[in-house]
């Protein structure tokens, strides 16, 4: 035991994974809120994996593109595994990535503001990066997916139709646009690794925060094996619900209008992204002109990257009770707008479509504005 020691301690390697794994001090109190982090670096090495598996059967362009999925689905060895599981991860990875986000806007996570900033770039390159998966394998939904979505950018003033061109490769999607959307797809995920990488680092640096809002310096432990104990339940849980899923259900968060080859020629009735871009869909098409609704997608997103600038007296909502109501009927609204988001655009839809994509932005707003002035309450107490 005593050289299992000296050995963990004096080697640089062994030492430095000592310190990042076994005896870092963790917080006492936080709670399964915080398993999600592990959680995601298990979906993403998975998805990583599963995505060189898949890459080697895939063929990118308008012809070969559909037929190499079914290919890989009917002919391929655990193929129509493989793509399920890469296929509905994206899915789990987006949705933990909204609690992990979520619990850290919560307990004030925004106040480590490197771990943060880099936390939200993960964000948005991952929301890029399952766009353009979702193109691949070229089905009706995929297509009018693409068309729809990079047509957005036409809304830039003077070079908007040029950079449209030059992104499809063309006048129009076609084979080139999917070679660079397959190229940027297999190059992005360890892009994400790495950032994720630096993310670590600097939360490490920081410290984890806790659930009770205040600095706890000396009521910490390490993290073996109190919480790799913990954190290997969770994954089991996850890996259990996860196969059933794919096992089971493959296709249940998928969109039906994908089993079949793009066709130019006739639109969907209702074309909608994956059901982790809904909310943001829903903000875009609630704008009655094309240039506003990207500008307010746009905030929608880089308005995460504002809550660095917020100070207030405790981290976190635990000692603010209206910021708890108001962080409640923000998750609340967000689940309505992904609700929107699959709907028709029409009357009562439409409707409610602005209403929840002003309260989007007013609850953010009131949702600080609570916190100052809850500070300003207590220190005139």
């Amino acid at each position: 035991m005593k050289g299992y020691i000296s050995v963990r301690k004096s080697s640089e390697v062994f030492s430095f994974i000592n310190g990042f794994l076994l005896d870092l001090a963790v917080p006492m109190s936080i709670s399964v809120f915080w398993n999600f982090g592990i959680l995601l670096g298990v979906v993403l090495a998975m998805q990583i994996v599963g995505g060189l598996l898949l890459s080697m059967h895939y063929h990118n362009g308008v012809v070969e593109a559909f037929d190499s999925v079914c290919f890989i689905q009917y002919n391929v060895n655990w193929g129509w595994v493989l793509r399920a599981a890469h296929m509905n991860g994206a899915s789990f990875f987006f949705f933990f990535i909204y609690v992990h986000m979520g619990r850290g806007l919560y307990y004030g996570s925004y106040t480590f503001i490197w771990t943060w900033m880099i936390g939200v770039s993960i964000f948005v390159v991952l929301m890029a990066t399952a766009f353009m998966g979702y193109v691949l394998p070229y089905g009706q939904m995929s297509y009018w997916g693409a068309t729809v979505i990079t047509n957005l950018i036409s809304a830039i003033p003077y070079a908007g139709y040029d950079i449209v061109n030059w992104v499809w490769g063309g006048f129009s999607v076609g084979d080139a646009t999917v070679m660079r959307f397959f190229v940027f797809h297999f190059l992005a995920p360890f892009l994400i690794l790495l950032m994720v990488i630096i993310h670590l680092i600097y939360l490490h640096e920081s410290g984890s925060g806790n659930g009770l809002g205040v600095k706890s310096g000396q009521m910490k432990v390490r993290f073996h094996v109190f919480f790799m104990l913990k954190d290997a339940v969770g994954i089991f849980f996850f890996l259990l619900f996860f196969f059933m899923i794919v096992l089971k259900y493959p296709n249940a968060l998928g969109d039906c209008e994908n089993f079949f080859y793009a066709d130019p020629m006739s639109t969907p009735a209702h074309i909608k992204p994956e059901w982790y871009f809904l909310w943001a869909y829903a903000i875009l098409r609630s704008i009655p002109s094309k240039v506003g609704g990207v500008v307010m997608m746009g905030l929608a997103i880089m308005v995460l990257y504002t809550f660095v600038l917020f100070k207030s007296n405790f981290q976190g909502v635990k000692f603010y009770k209206a910021s708890q109501m108001i962080y409640w009927l923000l998750v609340i609204n967000m689940g309505l707008l992904t609700w929107i988001g699959m709907r028709p655009v029409e009357g009562y839809y439409y409707i409610c479509g602005q209403i929840f994509t002003f309260l989007f932005f007013f609850l953010f707003m009131l949702y600080f504005l609570s916190m100052t002035i809850s500070d300003k309450i207590f220190e005139l107490q």
